[in-house]
This record gives structure tokens, C-alpha cells and sequence, in this order.
């Protein structure tokens, strides 16, 4: 899989691509992410990347040439399965549209920054619009690097134990029940006993029940959710 990220603020995803899941995605070959900086891909001379809005306001835009041309310089060497914009007034990101995204092969991300882009940019190359919720940062570079990262971890041979990311929160549309290690006791708190007992039939009927209570409890739209989908 290949993920290239179109950022104005590059640095800012330096970090993200040096560790944990995502760097070891990349050492293994299972995913490459390359991230373009918008800027290379303007004429102005001070390298400009964004103007005031038509119609007055608070709040530059960015320019609508600079992100075709890097857009553009892309699509001319490969084929592309999604181009996503990440913009707080996208659709909220769900697990469902990361499984999907994780079958791709090639995927474009375009951070959002200032107001926003031109409108024309989402009409004419934007296939999918993500939000990773209903708040405001002051860029997408962050929300960029969610996205690749929930990506990423399900692309087979990345986790080590691939059953583990299928019993992640949401993937059932529940959330995750509560897990404990070593030691069996600590601080007067014991694990509890069904774990210990080796019965895995009796272990995942807990595990499944501890699942529904904490979903109905902490997020009763999930448990809505998953008790129309399973009635």
C-alpha cells in the first residue's frame, strides 16, 4: 500500500512517520507513505499557498493551483483508489471506512490548513471527505496522520498478531471489553476468575458480555446500533 500525504507543514509529520506502527509498516515494505510539501509546487516567489476569500472574511484559503499541480504530478505516475481531503466538515471517520481504505492500493491525503481549500479543488479531484470529529484543529496534518495510522495497522504482516487488530474496539461495532496481565493481584484487586480458568468457550462469552454492558454504558448510540443490526 502507498499513502502520500499533501501537507503545507511537512515537518509536523515527521515524528509520526519515525515510530511505533507506522514505521514499522514502512521497514517491513507493507506500506510506503511519502509526504509532499504544497509548497514545492507553487510558482509565486515567496512560495505562496494560500490568498484572502472572495466575498470578505476572516481567514486566507488555499490556493487552488499549487494542490492541482502536486495532484496532477501524482496521478501521472500511478493510479489512485481514493483521493481524501481531510476537513472537519467531511464525514466521521469509522472503523468501517478504515477497513475499506486498508484494502487500497494507492491513496492521496490532502491536509487541510487556514479556512480551507478553494471549493474547486474538493468538486473536481476529492473522492472522499473524512472528519476524525466534530472539533477544529488548526491543521490536517494531525488528522492526516490518524487516519494512516488506523490504516496502516491492518494491512496484513504489520501487527505481529493479526487477530489482534480484528478485536479492536469498533471492528464488531462494540467496544473493546476490559483486558488485565500479570500480576493476578494487585493493590487488592484480583483478575477476575473466568480468565484464569482456561475454559476459552467461557472466556469469550465474558468477553462478549463485558463488551455489550460497555458499550451500552459509555456508548448507548453503538449499543443502538449493534442491537438494530442483530435483532
Amino acid at each position: 500500500m502507498r499513502i502520500d500525504i499533501i501537507t503545507c507543514l511537512p515537518e509536523m509529520l515527521d515524528s509520526f512517520l519515525g515510530n511505533s506502527i507506522v514505521k514499522r509498516a514502512q521497514s517491513k515494505g507493507l506500506v510506503t507513505i511519502e509526504v509532499h510539501n504544497l509548497r514545492d509546487y507553487t510558482t509565486t516567489a515567496y512560495k505562496q499557498i494560500d490568498d484572502y476569500q472572495f466575498g470578505g472574511g476572516a481567514g486566507m484559503v488555499m490556493l487552488a493551483e499549487p494542490i492541482a499541480t502536486c495532484i496532477r504530478n501524482l496521478q501521472s505516475q500511478r493510479t489512485y483508489d481514493a483521493l481524501i481531503y481531510m476537513t472537519p466538515d467531511g464525514k466521521r471517520l469509522e472503523q468501517k471506512a478504515v477497513n475499506a481504505f486498508s484494502l487500497l492500493e494507492n491513496i492521496i491525503i490532502l491536509c487541510g490548513h487556514y479556512k480551507g481549500v478553494d471549493e474547486r479543488i474538493r468538486e473536481q479531484f476529492i473522492t472522499h471527505e473524512v472528519s476524525i470529529g466534530d472539533y477544529v484543529l488548526s491543521s490536517g496534518e494531525l488528522a492526516a496522520a490518524v487516519l494512516s495510522d488506523a490504516i496502516a495497522r491492518l494491512v496484513p504482516g504489520v501487527i505481529s498478531d493479526e487477530t489482534s487488530a480484528l478485536t479492536d474496539s469498533f471492528q464488531d461495532g462494540l467496544l473493546a471489553p476490559p483486558v488485565y496481565t500479570r500480576p493476578v493481584e494487585w493493590e487488592g484487586k484480583t483478575v477476575p476468575e473466568i480468565l484464569l480458568s482456561g475454559n476459552h468457550a467461557k472466556i469469550e462469552d465474558w468477553r462478549f458480555s463485558q463488551a455489550l454492558e460497555r458499550t451500552k454504558n459509555r456508548r448507548p448510540d453503538l449499543y443502538q446500533n449493534w442491537t438494530d443490526t442483530n435483532q
